[in-house]
């Protein structure tokens, strides 16, 4: 009888499920890499906007809180972005002419909101609540970064399941004091841990913050 395969077959035939093994592993290695690099996660990334923000200028330079601007982050889920006639408390005093703030004249003059693109966005199917972070102590600076270092507005977190649950299992060590979560510059605070050593764990007490809670399901997902 004649032999069917011929006397290489079984050496190709291996080679060749070693080589899909090698796609595979290497698909699997590159999906992972691309999942945390900034192509997905935006990290670093600019968005354009109607007109040019400068966080630098205004909480850096000028010394306006977070808050001033973000009117609902002590209260609701949406921190908020400013109304037009909140920027107009200032530019209706100075740079009354600038060409630069033209849109933002016209957007007070008709009426018409200006449509800010968000830069720190979780996706659509997570519910976040400022409020709750802000009120217990979480800084602005944990989750938008240096913020006040920026000219222009950047993601500073990824924003991904991972990050937000290495958080809610062990909150203490991201805890300030909530006077003082618009702070952008804690290096005194972390500078001596031991001072403070016990102070996230003496919070995370006193709120009844329950980790084994917040990394259930439906704390995110609603």
């Amino acid at each position: 009888m004649a032999q069917i395969f011929t006397a290489s077959a079984d050496t190709r035939l291996r080679a060749f499920f070693l080589i899909m093994l090698l796609v595979v592993l290497g698909l699997a290695a590159f999906a992972g890499g691309l999942a945390d690099s900034s192509y997905v996660t935006m990290v670093g990334w600019f968005r354009d906007q109607p007109v040019p923000f400068s966080h630098q200028h205004h909480v850096q330079n000028l010394g306006i809180d977070c808050r001033y601007c973000h009117t609902g982050v002590e209260t609701s889920a949406q921190a908020g972005l400013p109304a037009t006639h909140v920027c107009m408390t200032c530019h209706s005093q100075i740079w009354t002419g600038a060409p630069l703030l033209g849109l933002v004249r016209q957007s007070f003059a008709s009426g018409t909101p200006l449509e800010w693109n968000r830069v720190a966005k979780v996706p659509d199917y997570v519910y976040f609540n400022h409020s709750i972070h802000v009120t217990r102590g979480v800084p602005c600076v944990e989750c938008h970064g240096r913020i006040d270092e920026m000219p222009l507005t950047a993601r500073a977190q990824p924003f991904q399941m991972q990050w937000c649950l290495s958080c809610h299992r062990d909150p203490a060590p991201h805890l300030r004091p909530p006077e003082q979560v618009t702070q952008m510059d804690w290096s005194d605070w972390e500078r001596d841990p031991q001072a403070h050593k016990d102070y996230g764990a003496l919070m995370v007490q006193a709120y009844g913050i329950e980790p084994d809670k917040l990394v259930q399901c439906n704390t995110c997902h609603r």
